[in-house]
């Protein structure tokens, strides 16, 4: 580094018409031969809404204007200022892209699945961002059939995201849907397998798609342009032009639907959803211009998801139970009044989904806050669970597309175990794996140690906490220790194996996910727990977790690198302002802080629909408690850690101006010199990052130097 870098930095920054001040910031626990200049300072243009008896001024809000010049230069200055804080790191940049790199298998095959008279993979090749889908007639030992190289899809573009792929059941043609701006606004197309040309068949903002029996009409559902909520669905005759026939539109605002087919393929299902109510209509998948019958009316608070055997409809439903039992209801009259209890709703246990088979059926179930998966033969009502060895883990089904089979193939790993598929015996309840995915670079899982630990919240409820360390480290309170969570939407933490998490662990870092509520992993219950008016739970949970782990030993407060991505970003945002003494660094990633401003305004996007998250903030007791919480709204004039904050231009989700405006207002009023960086990605790229693995491994190791340098280790 030198300085012809700052004057360059210097000359880049005052073009693009941002004021900086005449302080220095140092970047500790990196070079430091060279200090910094300021960063960009955003302009102040009040904007004031009165609302509930409150005055929210929000000095920021221009940052909204997409269009605006003036927004773009701000978000290029604080990432040339992001460039000049890390320009020390570059070289251990370029060490952990090439450690992580070594642990990939470049070129690579998953396990094929049956569908049909074909068997359908997809594969890697060393060199090439994504992946190239294909299929072999009869046998694996048949020739090769590209249908959808996504490689060539992504040419020209810097962003490329396969959505849904879907089969005809004759195998003749494939429905695909693409987004290539990050945005998750996917494109149909239909290409004819047999000559592999693209048909005219097009629309816009797709979201599911399902096929019905006669191999030529398309049922799929397609979202509104501005709030992105899906709500309509069409009918389509392949091979014309035109949207073809509106079969259904959703009016609640609250709700998104969705279509699929039985895997009997004897219907054609509808769902519409909200956060907390569902409502289910369907055709026979033969005869697609039938008229749609509805299952049950939608009830407030009941959610039911319905799936076919037989003469049956069996339906997950949580009527008498928030964790849901399994019901079931013949196929000529299903509503509630023919409802057949199969499973009961139990306390200890969540019923997370269902997939039925002809003669069999799994359940995806939830029990001390860990996935289980159940099997249980239709016949005799014998059931048996799968037992897995670790105590921590994750699992689901891997693709089981044949409705007559006595195999069930999963798909399980750990922090120590690469993605493992497995096929299980039905029958038998005996599992052969079928590949375990290779990590090159001299991986051993014996090297490391995984721990299930609890902590005590505020209020006596146990959090658990899984980690992973390298076996026969010494816990002295002293190490580096790195810490995430969710806590949001009843989605579970589960613990997969990342492979770029050595790159942590090998130098010595305690590696942990907290479970905290918000989240599903002990059921409904710890959802609920942590939603709506006791959301609070959620940052005291983190907390916890974190004082608990270094109470313990397990690392060292100056050392403790903490992480949330989206909601998990809010979770940052609360934490830092509830307690930033308590952490060194963290990594604040498309962050929904901005909650007050988002959920008040009704025109972006999941803002309604996630009222029955967060609360209406129109609603006074509501609007009360959610400012008590809101990141961007209690920031104040104080030290605060470490932080580093990302986000993409093109995100859809948590809308780029939420972080940038949160880092223009922690600029202003805290009162410290650590580091503050805000790193946008300009180019298309979405909610995830890029989309890209070389791309997404260049931005893994970006982070790992920031997590690394913050907690002392610089090689």
């Amino acid at each position: 580094m030198n300085r012809f870098y700052f004057r360059h930095l210097y000359s880049t920054l005052l073009a693009l018409g941002l004021v900086l001040l005449s302080s220095v910031l140092v970047l500790p626990a990196a070079d430091t031969s060279f200090p910094l200049p300021a960063p960009p300072v955003a302009k102040k243009e009040p904007k004031i809404t009165e609302i509930n008896g409150r005055k929210l001024v929000d000095n920021y809000y221009w940052l909204r204007d997409k269009k605006n010049p003036d927004v773009k230069a701000y978000l290029q200055a604080e990432n040339v200022y992001t460039d000049a804080v890390m320009k020390p790191t570059e070289p251990l940049q370029k060490k952990l892209y090439e450690e992580m790199l070594s642990r990939i298998k470049e070129t690579d095959v998953e396990v094929p699945y049956k569908e049909g008279g074909y068997f359908y993979y997809s594969r890697t090749e060393a060199g090439k961002q994504y992946a190239i889908h294909c299929r072999k007639k009869g046998s694996m030992d048949a020739a090769e059939e590209v249908l959808l190289d996504v490689n060539e899809l992504a040419k020209g573009q810097a962003f490329m995201s396969l959505g849904a792929f879907d089969v005809s059941d004759d195998g003749n043609l494939l429905a695909y849907t693409t987004d290539n701006t990050g945005f998750r606004q996917f494109t149909l197309a239909v290409k004819d397998l047999r000559t592999g040309k693209t048909l005219v068949d097009h629309a816009e903002r797709v979201d599911s798609v399902a096929w019905a029996n006669d191999n030529k009409t398309l049922f799929y559902t397609i979202e509104d342009e501005v709030s992105k909520r899906s709500y309509q669905m069409y009918r389509h005759t392949v091979g014309t032009s035109g949207p073809g026939t509106l079969v259904y539109e959703e009016k609640d605002e609250k709700f998104d639907i969705e279509t699929e087919k039985t895997r009997s393929k004897a219907y054609v299902l509808l769902l519409s959803e909200s956060h907390t109510t569902s409502e289910a209509r369907y055709i026979p998948a033969g005869q697609p211009m039938a008229e749609w019958k509805l299952l049950e009316p939608r009830k407030q608070g009941v959610e039911y998801y319905p799936d076919h055997n037989g003469d049956f409809f069996y339906i997950r439903v949580n009527d008498t139970g928030r964790n849901f039992r399994l019901v079931k209801a013949p196929v000529a009259d299903p509503g509630i009044k023919n409802w057949q209890e199969v499973v009961p709703n139990r306390t200890d246990v969540m019923l997370d989904g269902t997939d039925f088979f002809k003669n069999y059926y799994i359940s995806y179930e939830r029990e001390k806050g860990l996935p289980q998966i159940r099997a249980t033969n239709l016949q005799s009502g014998e059931s048996r669970r799968i037992e897995f060895p670790e105590p921590a883990y994750e699992t689901y089904p891997y693709a089981n597309l044949e409705y007559d089979t006595n195999k069930f193939r999963y798909s399980y790993q750990s922090f120590i175990t690469p993605r493992s598929i497995f096929e299980y015996d039905l029958a038998s309840g005996s599992s052969t794996l079928l590949k375990q995915k290779e990590v090159p670079g001299g991986y051993d899982r014996t090297r490391y140690q995984v721990e299930q630990i609890y902590a005590t919240a505020s209020d006596g409820v146990k959090i658990p906490i899984s980690l992973v360390h390298l076996k026969g480290a010494i816990l002295d309170g002293k190490g580096p220790i790195y810490l995430t969570a969710y806590g949001s939407y009843g989605d579970s933490y589960d613990i997969g194996f990342d492979p770029d998490i050595f790159s942590m662990v090998d130098r010595g870092v305690v590696v942990s996910v907290a479970h905290i509520r918000g989240g599903g992993e002990m059921g409904k219950a710890w959802h609920d727990d942590g939603r709506m008016m006791h959301k609070k739970n959620t940052f005291t949970d983190f907390i916890a977790s974190a004082e608990y782990l270094l109470a313990q030993g397990y690392g060292s407060k100056d050392r403790l690198v903490i992480e949330g991505r989206s909601a998990g970003g809010l979770l940052m945002g609360a934490v830092l302002n509830m307690r930033p003494d308590l952490f060194h660094a963290a990594l604040v990633g498309v962050p929904f802080v901005d909650v007050m401003n988002t959920m008040l305004d009704e025109s972006l996007p999941l803002t309604v629909g996630e009222f029955e998250e967060w609360g209406n903030p129109k609603e006074k007791p509501a609007f009360d408690y959610m400012l008590t919480y809101s990141p961007y709204d209690n920031i104040e004039a104080k030290a605060y850690p470490n932080m580093l904050v990302r986000t993409s231009f093109n995100d859809s989700q948590v809308m780029y101006w939420e972080p940038a405006k949160y880092v223009a207002k922690m600029r202003a009023l805290r009162t410290d010199h650590n580091i503050l960086i805000l790193k946008t990605n300009m180019s298309p790229a979405g909610h995830g990052g890029a989309s890209g693995r070389y791309d997404r491994l260049h931005e893994a190791a970006f982070d790992y130097a920031y997590f690394l340098t913050q907690m002392g280790i610089n090689n």
